[in-house]
């Protein structure tokens, strides 16, 4: 059975591809038309998995959607009556249903063919379920405890279930208008961090103060039986929705707290104000709450279903520095956050629960994260033949030896080769590497090449078998979703990817997975005794790169030092 999953007319819009119940393909649209968050229909994802899967429209056999328009439909009703008077925020909710209806003849379109030639049938699938799915169903678990918790979808934020062997069953949930995302969001917003997606800026500036609101924001949010609530006098998306447009290109977002909030707190800060101390402790304030809430949810979970296991998906799972306090502080002894934990892996979700509807069992574990296109070396090769720069073919060993030897000599390396990741995280395929010794080298590349806010930390991506080295209370992190203490003894070792709180959000890097990432860190580990390289996204304020000419622009137009494309080596002079 071929299913088609999409994520479509919301933001991170994504599609995968599963064949039999196993992930053949995923990938998201912003990848390919260069505009982060893209919230339309993803026509060249669904292109590019169809094309990774060697199959085409006509052979399809179902095709996902990532939300129901149907669920919850009284609640939404009632809430569209109230909002009515708020056009905008009406009429793009009617516009992503219209677009919608005609969902398959664009599918259609996409293959070059018509609806009649096709034979696919179209499931929408509510919003949690497909990220339970997404964290469940792949997992390495038999049985688990599972929490879905983002903004909000189909009218919910927040589901409790539990999982055994192919179901679940939902425990409890939390709908609208109360959501701990939309708290975090709330308060990136007045922290002046606009753009869609920038709450992982305010988990960056959270160390960086001290919790001193902490009382305020436990009268805003408030546990309440197995979930929370929200302190509604704080906000105003009950009375008026969230003003938000997403059709079509990046979605965005306005502040949507009450004067209350700015009575308590101050004036919002605007975008290029300085961050002072109070907004590094609102950061700061905001971090504590969310984990005391989250944390003490999944603390009842585990009394409640009396399970060893924990899988966790949905926008909030994006938190990492809660992640990383799970295991300690709730009694599960093992977790699992899924690649693309956010919207975009809802398109993996649904197609799972199509394929679970049509008595399919599970017989995939998601283990890796790279499931877009390969890098070819012709292309490659033209690339740099077109850009008119020296260029050099290595195999892959001796590639590594030059790729240690340049980041131990200070230089900043890109790196463009494999599958490419899925996911917000590049994770060693669309990567620039540095060397993690360096004191300085979290400001060069921030000067260099990012140009980004100087708070924000790089990753440490780590040789799995030395992670209990470096690391107090290790744990698997193949796709970067967690946050661990450094050893204190390590800490110097590696300032450039040890955070001022003393925490590294790591990559656990596997030669089962990625046989020659993890040789490129073995080679550097030889070498200096190190088994640790400095890994951020292969990028300059932009999605992460996907064609070979993308990869050789951001190389020329920065000022990194070398570049790999497939097996050529690129180097500045």
């Amino acid at each position: 059975m071929k299913i088609l999953g999409i994520n479509s007319f919301h933001g991170d819009a994504s599609a995968a591809l599963i064949i039999d119940g196993k992930l053949i393909a995923a990938v998201e649209e912003e990848r390919f038309n260069r505009i982060k968050h893209w919230a339309g229909f993803p026509e060249n994802s669904i292109r590019c998995v169809l094309k990774l899967g060697g199959i085409d429209v006509q052979q399809l056999d179902a095709v996902a959607l990532s939300f129901n328009p149907r669920a919850h439909f009284f609640k939404r009703a009632l809430h569209a009556a109230k909002i009515w008077r708020n056009k905008k925020n009406l009429g793009g909710r009617l516009q992503r249903l219209q677009k919608a209806l005609h969902l398959a003849d664009e599918i259609a379109r996409v293959g070059q063919t018509s609806r009649k030639n096709c034979k696919f049938k179209i499931f929408p699938i509510e919003h949690h379920e497909t990220h339970i799915a997404a964290g469940f169903w792949p997992s390495p678990f038999e049985e688990a405890a599972i929490l879905s918790i983002d903004g909000m979808g189909d009218f919910l934020s927040t589901v409790l279930s539990v999982g055994k062997k192919d179901r679940w069953q939902r425990l409890h949930q939390v709908g609208f208008p109360h959501s701990l995302g939309f708290l975090y969001t709330a308060i990136t917003l007045f922290l002046g961090f606009p753009n869609y997606g920038d709450e992982y800026k305010v988990m960056g500036l959270a160390p960086y103060g001290k919790p001193r609101y902490l009382d305020l924001f436990r009268k805003i949010i408030a546990r309440e039986g197995l979930g929370f609530r929200l302190n509604l006098d704080y906000f105003i998306h009950h009375k008026l929705g969230i003003d938000m447009s997403w059709i079509d290109g990046s979605p965005v977002i306005r502040p949507f707290h009450s004067a209350k909030l700015e009575e308590a707190l101050g004036k919002p800060r605007s975008q290029n104000e300085p961050l002072t101390d109070h907004h590094q402790d609102i950061a700061a304030s905001l971090q504590a709450i969310t984990e005391e809430i989250l944390l003490g949810m999944l603390t009842d979970l585990r009394k409640k279903t009396q399970q060893r296991n924990l899988c966790i998906s949905g926008g909030v799972a994006m938190n990492s520095v809660a992640n990383g306090k799970v295991r300690e502080q709730t009694g599960f002894e093992n977790v699992y956050v899924p690649v693309g934990a956010a919207d975009n892996g809802t398109a993996i979700g649904a197609a799972f629960v199509v394929w679970k509807q049509h008595g399919g069992s599970r017989v995939f574990q998601l283990d890796h994260g790279y499931w877009g296109p390969d890098v070819e070396d012709q292309l490659c090769l033209q690339a740099c033949q077109n850009a008119n720069v020296e260029y050099q073919k290595l195999p892959v060993d001796e590639m590594n030896q030059k790729i240690a030897d340049a980041l131990i000599d200070g230089k900043v390396v890109g790196v463009f080769r494999g599958r490419m990741e899925f996911g917000a995280r590049a994770l060693g395929n669309r990567s620039l590497l540095a060397d993690p010794r360096r004191a300085d080298m979290r400001d060069l590349i921030n000067l260099k090449i990012k140009f980004r806010e100087k708070f924000r930390p790089f990753a440490p991506s780590i040789l799995e078998e030395y992670t209990h080295e470096y690391f107090e209370l290790p744990e698997p992190s193949p796709f970067m979703e967690r946050v661990l203490r450094v050893r204190p003894e390590k800490r110097s070792q590696i300032p450039a990817v040890t955070h001022v709180d003393g925490t590294g959000r790591l990559q656990t890097v596997s030669y089962k997975t990625n046989p020659i990432y993890w040789s490129l860190i073995e080679c550097f580990r030889q070498k200096t005794g190190v088994p640790i390289v400095l890994n951020t996204s292969l990028n300059e304020n932009e999605p992460i790169v996907n064609t070979p000419q993308e990869a050789l622009s951001c190389f020329l137009r920065t000022r990194m030092d070398a570049i790999v494309l497939g097996n050529f080596w690129v180097e500045r002079k």
